[in-house]
């Protein structure tokens, strides 16, 4: 007999003919032995409703009195759900998320889950009653008993967050579609269904397909080793199953706030290839990448920053065995590069660096974290390593320092995330390596047979802000970020620009990252208060962008990947705004309009289409 906890989402509970066919499924699943946890949304549009009548009465309304409003939604559910079960004649009870003991921060509308008080819901199982929970929500730990609600994607938290407290064999997450999608079928029709992906792989796919599943209920689900899939509430087939590593004996005490950063990873076998001054157009990015996959040349970051007037910058980096061959194809493309309907403009110019290290925080705790960057760069700033390089994913920071620097960096970000030396900690996608020695940066091996892009998500929900001429000096990236740290601003890329322009005798560069488009004018408004007394130049907002990003854990080493990444875009004369990569992901911003032919061009050109077309239901 196996204990389950299962998931409905809103959708799968949207009336009661749709209540009473998850009724039918948990009845069966029980009597085939086994023992169900049931997590439920709140039915259909039921919390839109909820949020259109609160801003009816008041157009900023307190938090607190929504946490108490949107919290009733999965109530209505659980009740209805556990009378169609006891209709059935199986014994059942629904319970609210207080009532469940789900422990949270005292923190409306976005708490974290602190530990969940299993005794009661331990003896109805073990009565052989369905326990129906309310998803999405939990009570405050401080004494008050305030109700406080999870966020978005809550009810995949506290589904997850259960099964792991519970220690159950495995959590089922049932949507609206039948599993993990390689891309949103709402876009392509063709998307392809994945029989199992790894969390690493799923975390970096945050916005992936019909956005099925929230990160931080993979987050949990990989610090914890619990087995998920998500499957259609509508059909028995089989669905996705999302794998994780051996958890590492974690407690589940802080469930959700334990230390966001698993370990410090670091490798001295690297260099820096840059061009600068490339012209900022189509294909600019395929031509290049096209020419150093033909060589064999394997990189491993690529970031390229906002453009500067006409031109723009691209950077990589290599193992240092490689080096030649890549300056050699960097030094004999430039020329090539340079502006044919622009002649004043200087030509491309190569800057190979090659005493350089890349130093990475890794964990999945940081998703949604904005503090987390910030610490790392004023950990770096606090011991005088100055940042070369920055390149982000949902689960890593990575930062390009010297390489008489790295052992500095690495000692004062194990001291400052609380990593010990010696401890096992894990990688970025989920392999075990001792800290203590430099870590090839490479994630646990891929699923066999599996093609090395999983699948392709796309954001329309970023804005891009860019601030000029920063002075390039330790601290003014740990500056900035914990600016927008402390207004609570989560920022996704970080892009620092290789052109260096001397002001004044202070070296500049410009930097730019993408923020949640709601906090875009928040951010600018900020930032462009401060940025007159730091000494920084212009803060830019732009508004209209998306992001569309490549993931899959096969892509490592493979050269060829980001070339054919870029030249599906180019085909398409979509241009490249920005990119950055991590070992297992590729992300690009291009402009909002072409969001959505940049995600099916890209989709296509891996071949990631299947021959059935799947409807979303409504």
């Amino acid at each position: 007999m196996a204990l389950i906890v299962q998931k409905y989402g809103g959708t799968s509970v949207g009336s009661v003919e749709r209540i009473q066919a998850v009724a039918q499924r948990v009845y069966k699943t029980v009597k085939a032995g086994n023992s169900i946890v049931v997590v439920v949304s709140a039915m259909g549009k039921t919390t839109d409703g909820l949020v259109k009548l609160a801003n009816e009465i008041s157009p900023n309304p307190n938090r607190r009195e929504m946490d108490m409003l949107l919290s009733t939604g999965e109530q209505v559910t659980i009740a209805l759900l556990s009378m169609a079960l006891q209709e059935l004649g199986q014994p059942a009870i629904s319970m609210t998320g207080a009532q469940v003991g789900i422990v949270t921060e005292a923190e409306y509308s976005r708490a974290r889950i602190l530990h969940i008080e299993t005794t009661r819901l331990t003896r109805h199982i073990n009565e052989g009653k369905v326990v129906v929970v309310a998803g999405f929500q939990g009570i405050s730990s401080a004494g008050e008993m305030e109700i406080t609600t999870l966020g978005r994607g809550g009810s995949d938290t506290s589904a997850v967050a259960i099964a792991a407290a519970l220690r159950a064999n495995f959590c089922e997450i049932y949507t609206d579609v039948p599993g993990i999608l390689t891309t949103d079928p709402r876009l392509v029709a063709e998307a392809q269904l994945m029989d199992a992906i790894t969390c690493d792989e799923m975390l970096e796919l945050a916005s992936l397909g019909a956005k099925v599943l929230h990160p931080r209920a993979v987050e949990i689900a990989r610090n914890y080793g619990v087995p998920l899939v998500v499957r259609s509430s509508w059909t028995d087939q089989p669905g996705t199953w999302v794998t994780s590593a051996k958890p590492q004996g974690r407690s589940l005490i802080n469930l959700e706030i334990a230390r966001p950063v698993d370990a410090v990873e670091f490798d001295t076998d690297q260099a820096k290839v840059a061009l600068l001054r490339v012209p900022d157009k189509p294909g600019v990015a395929a031509r290049l990448f096209g020419e150093i996959s033909r060589q064999k040349v394997d990189v491993d970051l690529i970031i390229q920053s906002v453009h500067d007037g006409n031109s723009n910058d691209i950077a990589f980096t290599v193992t240092t065995p490689i080096l030649k061959r890549a300056e050699a194809v960097a030094t004999a493309i430039a020329p090539a590069l340079r502006s044919q309907s622009n002649p004043k403009l200087e030509e491309a110019e190569v800057m190979v660096e090659h005493n350089i290290a890349k130093v990475s925080i890794a964990g999945a705790g940081m998703i949604g974290r904005p503090g987390v960057a910030a610490k790392m760069f004023a950990t770096l700033a606090e011991a005088g390593v100055n940042i070369q390089m920055i390149s982000t994913s949902e689960v890593k920071v990575s930062c390009v320092v010297d390489a008489n620097q790295c052992d500095r960096a690495v000692l004062a970000l194990r001291a400052a995330f609380e990593i010990e030396a010696g401890e096992q900690g894990s990688k970025g996608a989920g392999e075990n390596a001792c800290i203590d020695s430099p870590l090839p940066l490479r994630p646990s091996a891929p699923l066999l047979n599996c093609p090395p892009v999983r699948g392709v998500a796309l954001d329309l929900n970023q804005a891009r802000l860019a601030i000029r001429q920063l002075p390039d000096r330790p601290g003014m990236a740990a500056k900035l970020f914990g600016l927008l740290a402390q207004h609570n601003i989560s920022v996704d890329m970080i892009i620092q620009s290789q052109r260096c322009r001397v002001i004044d005798g202070v070296p500049r560069r410009d930097i730019a990252f993408t923020v949640s488009r709601i906090d875009g004018e928040n951010a600018k408004k900020m930032l462009t208060q401060v940025a007159a007394e730091l000494g920084w130049g212009e803060v830019v907002l732009d508004s209209a962008i998306a992001k569309v990003s490549i993931v899959g854990a096969g892509m490592v080493g493979q050269p060829g990947i980001a070339a054919k990444m870029f030249e599906a875009l180019a085909q398409q004369q979509i241009n490249i705004q920005m990119i950055a990569t991590s070992e297992i992901k590729i992300s690009c911003v291009v402009a909002q309009e072409q969001g959505v032919k940049a995600l099916q061009a890209i989709h296509a050109a891996f071949e990631l289409a299947g021959s059935e077309k799947f409807v979303v239901p409504a």
